[in-house]
């Protein structure tokens, strides 16, 4: 397929600075409802979360001085559709800094849907002992759950039609969401949308 046709299949939901300044938002969300940033623990779900707890954590430190401790955490075998979506996974490690005890965990995932990969990061989690709060921040809901899954803290919610993914794409600007008609060739998700 074409850049120009890939191009054509693609709506733009949120542009970089849209998603820059909702990830502002969200760190004041987070400032607002927490007396002390030190019992904080930022989670970026792998893949897509990571870059997004990580930019909640910039914005963190620059509001507040410091910065919450951050880590990822991989979901691949805890999927409940592991054995039948994913003829060869990719596991990738989960990296916990700090013991969660105690801690207010803000897990941060970029696309939120079904609710099963929330479900599958807080099985994750709790395996690295009981945090005193999890939260949920996430940069697009998408709808379509099937399990009682809320997010604490969003970008925007958005309308897609059924036969839509929702993607966030990494450009030179910064972070991009589009939605692409499944109809579309996959593309990973750091790669860059030409323009």
């Amino acid at each position: 397929m074409s850049v120009l046709a890939r191009l054509q299949s693609m709506r733009e939901l949120l542009d970089a600075e849209s998603v820059d300044r909702g990830l502002r938002r969200v760190a004041d969300e987070i400032l607002e409802r927490h007396a002390r940033v030190t019992d904080l623990v930022l989670i970026g779900v792998r893949r897509g979360g990571v870059p997004l707890a990580e930019r909640i954590g910039q914005w963190l430190e620059r509001l507040e001085g410091t910065a919450p401790p951050f880590g990822t955490v991989d979901i691949t075998l805890y999927r409940d559709d592991a054995a039948t979506a994913m003829p060869n996974p990719r596991i990738g490690p989960s990296t916990i800094p700090v013991s969660l005890v105690q801690k207010t965990v803000i897990l941060v995932d970029d696309v939120l849907y079904t609710g099963r990969t929330i479900r599958a990061a807080l099985d994750a989690l709790l395996d690295y002992g009981r945090p005193k709060r999890i939260e949920l921040a996430a940069l697009v809901d998408r709808g379509g759950r099937e399990l009682p899954i809320q997010p604490d803290y969003l970008v925007r919610a958005v309308e897609v039609a059924a036969n839509e993914r929702v993607d966030v794409r990494a450009t030179s600007e910064g972070l991009l969401v589009v939605a692409v008609s499944t109809s579309a060739p996959t593309t990973p998700p750091n790669a860059a949308v030409e323009s």
